[in-house]
């Protein structure tokens, strides 16, 4: 029987499987591997910290998510397509793992964050395609 998103260690099982997926996705894996060459172990604690907080609001996360993908939309542009590759395999692997209250708001909050950089990243793009 599946439980819910409790703790780190739940975290950190979601996280590495989201990112298995995403490694041998071949839309999301390219990018990873081959256009940012991703530093996986500094990288994946990252997403630990981060996914910890936005779940279970421990406080420590301190990034830039928004800044990150405005340099890689520089590398790559980021399609909406992208974005929904992204949210299906991270959904998926909740889906796998967990039930319950914190995982549904994990599903929430990642579909949040997406469409919020989504928006900001096609707004910068439309904003520096305009003719003045």
């Amino acid at each position: 029987m599946k439980k819910d998103i409790e703790n780190r260690k739940d975290i950190e099982c979601l996280v590495d499987l989201f990112y298995k997926k995403v490694n041998a996705d071949d839309l999301l894996g390219n990018i990873f591997n081959d256009i940012v060459n991703i530093n996986w172990a500094t990288h994946l604690p990252a997403m630990y910290d981060f996914w910890e907080n936005a779940v279970l609001f421990t406080g420590n996360y301190a990034g830039s998510p928004m800044h990150l993908h405005e340099q890689l939309h520089h590398l790559q542009p980021l399609h909406a397509v992208y974005f929904d590759r992204w949210n299906k395999l991270f959904s998926s692997s909740i889906d796998e793992l967990f039930t319950g209250d914190n995982a549904k708001l994990a599903k929430q909050r990642a579909l949040s964050i997406s469409t919020v950089i989504q928006s900001q990243l096609l707004k910068s793009q439309v904003d520096s395609d305009r003719i003045y």
